[in-house]
C-alpha cells in the first residue's frame, strides 16, 4: 500500500506532534508546517528517529499571510493530499485580552481568522483531487460564550461556523471535513491553567487519530465534553448568568 500523505499545520502544537506520533508507527510522507523553524525541525527529527521509513518535509510561514497560505496549499496541491490536520492556536489570559485590544486581535486572528484561511486554501486543492480529509482541531470554548475565555472561544465559535460550512459544501463528495473540539488538554497552551481535570494529551492524540481515519463530522474529546458542552448550552440566560466559568 501506498503511504498515506499528512500535512499538518500547526505541526510544534502539542497536539498535533502527538498525533503525528502515531501516524508514524505506519511510515507516511508528513509535510510539518509552523511558524518556528526551530521547532518545526525538532518535531521533523523526532518523527525521523521513530520511524526512518517515513519523509518529512517542513515548512515555515506567517500563518496569517494570506497570499503565504495561497502559495503553500498550491504548493502541496500539486501531490495527493491524503489528511490535512489544522491545529494551531495560542491560549492566552482572558483578563489581558480585555485589557489589551492588540492582543485580543491577535488572539482572535490566530485562533480563528488563521486557521479559517488555511482550510479555505487547503479546501480548494483538495476539491480538485476530489478526495482526502480535512480536519480542524476547535474547542469546546466555542460552544458558548463565557467570561472565563470570550475572546478565544468567540474565535474558536467562528472556527466551528467555518467548517460547519465546509462540511455542507463537501457532504455529497469524497472529501470529509473533521472538527475536532479537545476540552481542556495538559500541554504547554494550557501550563497557566490549574493541572487538575486536564486530560492527556496521548489520549487526546489517539481519538483524534481514529475520528480522522473515520471521517467523522465532529468529535469532542474526552467525549465527556459532548454531555457537559450541551448542558452549558441550553441552561437558561438567568441560570447561566449565575455561574462563574
Amino acid at each position: 500500500m501506498s503511504k498515506q500523505r499528512i500535512i499538518i499545520i500547526g505541526a510544534t502544537s502539542a497536539i498535533a506532534e502527538h498525533c503525528a506520533r502515531l501516524w508514524a508507527r505506519s511510515a507516511s510522507n508528513f509535510v510539518l508546517v509552523g511558524r518556528d523553524r526551530a521547532k518545526v525541525e525538532r518535531v521533523a527529527d523526532d518523527l525521523r528517529v521513530r520511524s526512518p521509513q517515513s519523509s518529512v518535509e517542513t515548512f515555515t510561514l506567517d500563518f496569517l499571510d494570506v497570499n503565504a497560505i495561497t502559495n503553500l496549499a498550491q504548493q502541496l496541491g500539486q501531490a495527493k493530499m491524503d489528511i490535512v490536520l489544522i491545529a494551531h492556536g495560542d491560549l492566552p489570559v482572558q483578563s489581558s485580552c480585555e485589557q489589551d485590544l492588540r492582543l485580543a486581535q491577535a488572539t482572535l486572528q490566530i485562533n480563528g481568522v488563521s486557521p479559517a484561511l488555511f482550510a479555505e486554501a487547503f479546501a480548494m486543492q483538495l476539491a480538485k483531487q476530489e478526495q482526502g480529509t480535512l480536519a480542524v482541531i476547535g474547542s469546546v470554548a466555542g460552544d458558548r460564550g463565557r467570561k472565563a475565555n470570550y475572546v478565544y472561544g468567540s474565535a474558536k465559535g467562528l472556527v466551528e461556523r467555518y467548517v460547519q460550512g465546509l462540511q455542507h459544501r463537501f457532504a455529497f463528495s469524497g472529501i470529509k471535513i473533521v472538527l475536532i473540539k479537545p476540552g481542556p488538554t495538559a500541554t504547554p497552551m494550557t501550563a497557566h491553567l490549574p493541572a487538575t481535570g486536564l486530560a492527556s494529551v496521548d489520549s487526546v492524540a489517539r481519538t483524534i487519530v481514529k475520528a480522522i481515519q473515520a471521517g467523522r463530522p465532529e468529535v469532542y474529546v474526552p467525549a465527556k465534553w459532548w454531555l457537559i458542552m450541551r448542558v452549558v448550552q441550553h441552561l437558561p440566560r438567568w441560570i447561566f448568568n449565575k455561574l462563574n466559568i
